[in-house]
C-alpha cells in the first residue's frame, strides 16, 4: 500500500505542515483521492495570526497538539537547512509524520500502481549501478517514494564530498559544462575541487539567476544566458518562486532562449558535464550526445525532477555510452531532492 492509499483509509486527522507550492500539490492529490485535510500549520517563526491557506486558518503545531490526541503530519516543503530538518525530526519523534513525494515537474505520482507498471524498467535501471551503495540508495529512494517515510529518506543520504574524492576525475577535469548553472554555486564548487580548471561553460536561462551568475568575477567562467536543450529554440517557460524557470502551464510565463551543448561547443573539448535543468535533463542529454561520444566526459545528471527520471535517465545514459560506470548518490534534503547520477568512464 502506498502513502496516498493509506491516508485515504485512515480516520486520523491529517495536518499539512507548511504552505506554498508543495502544499498546493499535496492538496491537489488529496482532492484526487477524496482525502480531507484537517488543518495546516506553519513553523512558529512564520506563524501570523489571522492568516489562511486554501480556506484553512494557518495555526501552530502546538495548536493541533492541544486539539487532537493523535494526528498525522505531512511535510509539504523542501529544505536542507539543519535547523529546519531538526524541527521536522523532533515532530517525527512525537507524531506520525510523512514527507509525501510529489514530483517537482509533471503530474505523475510515484504510486504503487505506477511502480508496478514500471517494475521492469526500475529493475533494469537498478542493475546498471556499479556499486552496492548505489543500489542501496536506489532502493531507499523507491521505498521512500511509495511510503513517504523519513527513515528511507535519511538512509539514502550520502557524503557530498565522496563523489569528488572517489568517483570523478577531479585532477584531470579542466573544462566544465555547467548546465543549469543557477547563480554560480556549482561552478564555484568545481573550482574549489579542481584547482587546475581552465574553463567553465555556465548555461542559465533564468534572467534573475543569470544576473547573480554574471556578478562572479572569474575570467574562466563563460556565462551563457541560455538553457540547455536538444536544439536552438525559444520556449515559453514559467517563472516560479523556485530555483529557476520551468516548462509548465502555471504561473507567469516568459520567452527564454535554449540551445544544445553540441551546437555551442562545436567540437570543443569538455571534461565534465552537469545536468540540473529543471526537468529538461532528457532534452539536454540528447543535445550533448555528440560531445559525450567524442570526449567521454564525466557526467552528473539530476534524477529528482520527474517521477520517471530515477529509472529512465540511467537507462538513457547507458544507451549512449554502455562503457560508462553508473553511480547513484543523494545528499541531505527533505524530500528526495539532490539525487545525482554519476556516469564515469575509467
Amino acid at each position: 500500500m502506498d502513502l496516498w492509499s493509506y491516508l485515504k483509509g485512515t480516520d486520523k486527522p491529517k495536518i499539512i505542515y507548511g504552505m506554498g507550492n508543495g502544499a498546493d500539490k499535496i492538496l491537489s492529490v488529496f482532492e484526487l483521492y477524496g482525502i480531507k485535510a484537517d488543518g495546516i500549520f506553519a513553523s512558529d517563526e512564520f506563524y501570523r495570526e489571522g492568516k489562511s491557506f486554501h480556506d484553512m486558518p494557518v495555526l501552530r503545531y502546538s495548536d493541533f497538539c492541544e486539539k487532537y490526541y493523535d494526528f498525522i503530519v505531512l511535510v509539504s516543503f523542501a529544505t536542507n537547512l539543519p535547523e529546519v530538518r531538526a524541527n521536522i525530526l523532533r515532530i517525527a519523534f512525537e507524531r506520525e509524520l510523512y514527507a509525501p513525494c510529489v514530483p517537482v515537474y509533471g503530474d505523475t505520482l510515484f504510486t504503487e500502481e505506477y511502480y508496478n507498471e514500471h517494475r521492469n524498467e526500475i529493475g533494469d535501471a537498478r542493475a546498471l549501478f556499479a556499486d552496492e551503495l548505489s543500489r542501496e540508495v536506489f532502493d531507499n529512494i523507491i521505498n521512500y517514494r511509495l511510503t513517504g517515510k523519513l527513515e528511507y529518506l535519511l538512509a539514502s543520504e550520502c557524503d557530498k564530498k565522496e563523489p569528488w574524492e572517489r568517483l570523478l576525475h577531479t585532477k584531470d577535469n579542466k573544462v566544465f559544462a555547467d548546465l543549469g548553472a543557477y547563480t554560480g554555486d556549482t561552478a564555484l564548487e568545481f573550482l574549489s575541487f579542481c584547482p587546475d580548471a581552465e574553463k567553465i561553460y555556465a548555461m542559465e536561462p533564468d534572467p534573475r539567476n543569470f544576473r547573480k551568475l554574471s556578478a562572479i568575477e572569474d575570467e574562466r567562467i563563460v556565462k551563457i544566458n541560455k538553457g540547455a536543450w536538444d536544439k536552438e529554440q525559444t520556449l515559453e517557460f514559467n517563472m516560479g518562486a523556485g530555483r529557476g524557470a520551468s516548462q509548465t502551464n502555471k504561473g507567469k510565463t516568459v520567452l527564454l532562449d535554449f540551445d544544445s551543448l553540441d551546437r555551442l561547443l562545436d567540437g570543443e573539448r569538455v571534461d565534465y558535464i552537469k545536468y540540473d535543468v529543471e526537468g529538461s535533463e532528457e532534452k539536454a542529454l540528447f543535445g550533448s550526445r555528440k560531445t559525450i561520444e567524442l570526449f567521454s566526459p564525466d557526467l552528473l545528471v539530476s534524477l529528482y525532477h520527474r517521477s520517471e527520471d530515477i529509472f529512465k535517465l540511467p537507462i538513457l545514459v547507458h544507451g549512449f555510452m554502455p562503457e560508462y560506470k553508473l553511480y547513484l548518490r543523494r545528499f541531505e534534503y527533505i524530500p528526495d531532492w539532490d539525487i545525482n547520477l554519476y556516469a564515469i568512464r575509467y
